[in-house]
């Protein structure tokens, strides 16, 4: 070996046994190995950032935006109320999410699908009252496993059909991955689904995301617009509904005055306003479900008038607070402020009056709508304390479908090529702040930055690895270990290497540098090269072990509170899955 071949694969030694280590965070590591490459000479400095600038780290930063938008334009909601219940167990959820996620992969990108389905997994998990990394590594594995499935469904399987037309004169069509993609994919979904999630350590994946989980519930109220489907209905014929979004309907104000009891039996008439208590994700919820308004039609087109957006704030009521003591309306709230009251939370609970005309007292949480450029003004003026921000949106559930257009728009470019990945992600974010979808000050609030940093420092280490003749000098190991195997033998190490190499590399990297090997190897035994590149398609799309060998596991490092360490867990016996059910379906479907 060369000194600098050496020198990386110490770096990457020393970076695998930190990450497992877990006393210091993985960006920081990362970031030190990289710094440590360039000091050494083995990654040039002119190429020492290139990671930051790659493709692999704008996808995640750009899907994590994009997640948000269709979080915040109600195309979640939408997902979750007509496909998941969060009332099912764990296994089914996963069980059913996986089985959504592996189908969406196989047509489209299986960035592109966990994108669309990681905030419906999070909503989910926040219903069910559980953490969302109980569920969320489960789907991510379940989107790349159906991503084998097609010609389309993940980058390895582009590759490989690309390298086969330039080395074998023709590629592999559409599903012609199908066969061993299905068997493969079909038997790691029933792992996962049944097995595989009850090894997922119950550590910082099985806390709450929403440390103030515990705050108590708003009594809040909204508004029925005219022309709303429910005028007419009965408050009792809301229940469905209220209970499915764990709202509890208390009453109804008419004309500024509070109906006896919960009047059940009224019916609504435009103009009411339906008394909740919720928290304040279930209260947008339930509004955007039922397409309610925040206040009275005048006071929502003023709030809405400048167009910027608006925000939910959560504020503390003290002894000097303008609003202690008295009503949002004496204090002219509204008019002066252009803020809408929403909701308050009180020990006591007990709020008779209509919400604008209720005193405010020292103690009480106060739920605020504000327009979003002037929260900060807003707070100020009031004299209150701001609870710490924990990501509470406005659903924008008129834009609903735009938002899905424009992603599904994105989603077939990219599949089929005729835009690059990236710059139809960044389209499609664009069109968000463009359309007002989210808001331009939130897009980088969204970005996981550890994240980012982690992959802009491990790519230019396994780009120096490749250049330096590490990979040649692995691939020529490998072919001395398997002279005069048999070639299932063969065709079993070479895919255990692949997987070994897509944890540590990308997986289009690993691609790369296995599907040469692989037809090589083929010519040396004078047998047929596609169960060989079927092997390698497989082995580099399953890369379970580390956050870092696939995108989507990096992306759900920090929504799912894991560690380096913990997708191992889950993701060895899958691999061994994987192999073990592979190897059979291609010597049966790409005989030798």
């Amino acid at each position: 070996m060369t000194t600098d071949q050496i020198i990386l694969f110490s770096l990457f030694g020393g970076v695998f046994v930190f990450l497992l280590w877990g006393k210091f965070r993985y960006d920081l590591v990362a970031f030190t190995a990289l710094l440590l490459g360039v000091v050494t000479g083995v990654i040039p400095t002119k190429h020492a950032f290139d990671g930051f600038g790659h493709s692999a780290t704008l996808v995640v930063a750009l899907v994590l935006v994009v997640s948000a938008g269709l979080v915040r334009s109600g195309a979640v909601f939408l997902i979750t109320r007509t496909l998941v219940d969060a009332s099912r167990s764990l296994g089914a959820h996963i069980a059913l999410m996986g089985a959504i996620g592996g189908v969406l992969s196989g047509f489209m990108n299986n960035v592109a699908a966990l994108a669309l389905l990681m905030p419906v997994d999070i909503q989910t998990a926040r219903k069910a009252k559980r953490a969302p990394g109980l569920s969320l590594m489960p789907l991510s594995f379940a989107t790349i496993l159906g991503g084998m499935i097609t010609l389309i469904g993940t980058p390895p399987n582009i590759i490989i059909a690309a390298i086969r037309e330039d080395s074998l004169g023709e590629s592999f069509a559409m599903f012609d991955f199908a066969p061993v993609g299905l068997v493969a994919a079909t038997a790691g979904l029933l792992f996962v689904a049944l097995i595989g999630w009850r090894l997922i350590p119950q550590g910082e994946a099985a806390k709450s995301s929403d440390p103030m989980a515990e705050v108590a519930q708003y009594i809040a109220e909204l508004t029925v617009p005219e022309g709303s489907l429910l005028i007419g209905q009965r408050v009792s014929e809301l229940y469905e509904t209220a209970d499915k979004n764990e709202v509890a309907i208390l009453g109804l104000v008419r004309a500024g005055k509070r109906r006896y009891g919960t009047a059940s039996t009224t019916k609504l008439a435009a103009g009411d306003a339906l008394v909740l208590e919720a928290s304040p994700d279930a209260l947008d919820e339930f509004r955007a479900a039922l397409s309610l308004d925040f206040a009275e039609a005048k006071r929502q087109e003023a709030l809405r008038a400048d167009g910027d957006g608006l925000s939910v704030i959560e504020v503390v009521v003290t002894e000097e607070s303008r609003i202690n003591g008295k009503t949002a309306m004496a204090i002219g709230l509204g008019w002066r402020r252009r803020t809408v009251l929403m909701g308050i939370a009180r020990q006591g609970r007990t709020i008779k009056s209509h919400i604008r005309k209720t005193e405010v007292t020292t103690g009480d949480i106060l739920l605020l709508l504000v327009p979003s450029d002037q929260s900060n003004d807003v707070v100020e003026w009031l004299g209150c304390l701001p609870l710490a921000a924990r990501g509470l949106n406005v659903t924008e559930e008129k834009k609903v479908w735009l938002s899905i257009g424009m992603f599904a728009a994105a989603v077939a470019l990219a599949s089929f090529g005729l835009v690059y990945l990236p710059v139809a992600l960044g389209l499609v974010v664009v069109g968000f702040v463009l359309f007002k979808i989210l808001p331009l000050s939130e897009i980088y609030n969204h970005i996981s930055w550890p994240v980012v940093v982690l992959l802009g420092s491990m790519i230019p280490l396994g780009a120096a690895l490749e250049t330096s003749g590490g990979t040649e000098l692995i691939a020529d190991w490998l072919i001395g270990l398997t002279s005069g195997m048999a070639p299932w033998a063969i065709l079993t190490i070479l895919m255990i290497v692949t997987m070994t190499l897509s944890d540590v590399l990308n997986n289009t990297a690993t691609t790369i540098v296995a599907a040469p090997i692989a037809i090589q190897m083929a010519n040396t035994l004078e047998v047929n090269p596609d169960p060989f590149l079927m092997a390698v398609a497989v082995a580099a799309s399953c890369a379970f072990l580390t956050p870092i060998g696939h995108k989507n596991n990096t992306l759900i490092l920090g929504p799912g509170g894991y560690s380096f360490g913990d997708y191992w867990r889950m993701g060895l016996p899958l691999e061994i899955i994987v192999v073990a059910v592979s190897i059979p379906a291609i010597l049966v479907f790409w005989p030798l």
